[in-house]
């Protein structure tokens, strides 16, 4: 698993190459590992990249939930709180929409144009203890655009957060 998250961290901070599109679905731990994330990702605007931030809303029965069953108790929704902190100062940058979802979690979404991380949720388990798995989009309607189509259809029930 630390590998796979190693990798995950190179690909983040790649981003400059040939990226059009980065979609985060959830993602606290950039914030975490990755110094300068914010100013990684408004960098990136500038050069065009469109920007989409999907983050739980700390207040949803869906996160509490996830708490008990994860046994993490109010651990969930604190890591939500400190993804809006992390995030908000972004809201008014263009290029980058952070929005705010009460969906029920069932895996932690990473994509760059035509590669993606999923990091499926096992019940009860705290998502750095599940699956990593690394998707790249070789064929229309495979497990790639099953992922994406899943981000974009929460994507759509979500609200801006606010600043």
């Amino acid at each position: 698993m630390l590998g796979a998250r190693l990798h995950l961290l190179l690909l983040f901070q790649s981003l400059g190459c040939v990226v059009q599109e980065f979609d985060v679905y959830a993602a606290l731990f950039l914030h975490e590992q990755i110094p300068g994330w914010n100013d990684l990702l408004r960098d990136r605007t500038e050069g065009g990249v469109r920007v989409r931030v999907l983050i739980g809303d700390p207040d949803c029965e869906a996160v509490r939930v996830r708490g008990e069953e994860e046994s993490f108790g109010h651990g969930i929704q604190s890591r939500c709180h400190l993804a809006a902190m992390h995030y908000r100062p972004l809201t008014a940058t263009p290029g980058i929409a952070v929005r705010v979802h009460s969906t029920t979690f069932y895996n932690s979404l990473y994509r760059a144009d035509d590669h993606m991380y999923a990091n499926t949720h096992l019940y009860g388990v705290n998502a750095y203890g599940n699956p990593l798995l690394r998707l790249k989009r070789r064929a229309p309607g495979g497990i790639f655009d099953a992922y994406a189509a899943s981000m974009d259809a929460v994507w759509r029930t979500a609200r801006p957060l606010e600043e």
